[in-house]
């Protein structure tokens, strides 16, 4: 029930605990206790357990379908790996973003699909197999992507990116729990038993309390945000739905991997941005605001695509169902 809920109403619950955060100094002190102060060193151990329950609950069938599917799964992955940094750099340089707010831009454009995306892909009647695929592949492939994506467009912009320490990180918090997740899961009738019960849950939280930080401690420069600034990332995130769409188009997909692909693309894991903003980029602390409002943005967007997604699709299903009938008739 609780899973349910969480799930259903993630975006509502993202808002109501970062308002929390917001406000909770001024409601219980500086003395007080407070659970959103949070260091790299936190939120990197927070992506390693919302990665584990993603390796947690992959299905095993669903992961030897990847391997089948691999063509069509590494042209969708290519699509998000090239089309986003491409458009995170355009928009940035169209908004003349500079600093920190460049290095957000650029890391929500160059991390991974979020599990998120696996989510709202059902909602949309897309091809959650595909989608799954687009996920592992993506976070497979990001620490060594990642940091030579960051390398090559933050070269020119005088943003030192330690390349190899980018790389290990994403290996130990990313792939290594995904890989331990599955593992386990596939090894262990118990372990499996309550991931499908806990696993979700804890991934959900860990990603609200990751963004909720960092909107605790950015109270002041979410106020002096600019609306070029927050244009700038929807319009990114709407760029990335467009060529998530397009891609598909491209490659020949399906109308359900065709979903699938499109919020694929357009959802980055920009909490997995934030975490990278936090520990790399200290002394810019605009970059994890960046990434924490994307999150915010393309969770509501998503959201929004997936019902107008399945609307549509359900529509089709009608029109084919009544042509089949009068066909038959």
């Amino acid at each position: 029930m609780f899973k349910r809920i969480l799930s259903k109403y993630l975006l509502l619950w993202l808002v109501l605990v970062c308002v929390l955060g917001f406000f909770w100094k001024r409601l219980f002190g500086a003395s007080a206790p407070d659970p959103f102060t949070l260091n790299g060193n936190q939120m990197a151990t927070l992506i390693s357990l919302t990665m584990l329950a993603v390796g947690s609950l992959l299905p095993p069938d669903e992961v030897k379908g990847v391997a089948k599917n691999w063509p069509k799964i590494l042209g969708g992955t290519f699509v998000q790996y090239v089309s986003m940094p491409l458009l995170a750099f355009c928009v940035a340089k169209a908004f003349h973003l500079t600093g920190g707010y460049f290095i957000g831009v650029m890391l929500a454009g160059c991390v991974p699909g979020a599990m998120a995306s696996n989510v709202l892909t059902l909602t949309a009647r897309g091809n959650v197999s595909y989608s799954v695929g687009l996920t592992t592949s993506a976070t497979l492939l990001s620490p060594f992507v990642v940091p030579g994506t960051l390398w090559l467009f933050f070269r020119d912009h005088n943003v030192d990116v330690d390349f190899l320490s980018v790389m290990i990180n994403l290996l130990l918090t990313v792939v290594l729990p995904v890989v331990v997740g599955f593992t386990l899961s596939s090894t262990s009738k118990l372990w499996r038993k309550y991931s499908d019960v806990f696993a979700e849950i804890a991934a959900n939280i860990a990603i609200i309390w990751i963004i909720s930080a960092v909107v605790a401690n950015n109270g002041e420069k979410i106020a002096d945000l600019k609306l070029s600034t927050i244009t700038a990332i929807v319009i990114l995130n709407i760029l990335g739905y467009l060529a998530g769409y397009w891609g598909g188009a491209a490659l020949k997909l399906t109308p359900g991997m065709r979903r699938a692909l499109t919020i694929e693309v357009g959802m980055q894991n920009a909490g997995l941005g934030t975490t990278l903003a936090t520990i790399f980029f200290k002394d810019q602390p605009e970059a994890a605001l960046i990434c924490a409002s994307y999150t915010f943005e393309c969770m509501a967007t998503g959201v929004i695509l997936a019902q107008c997604f399945r609307i549509a699709a359900e529509r089709a299903e009608r029109r084919s169902a009544a042509e089949s009938v009068s066909e038959n008739a």
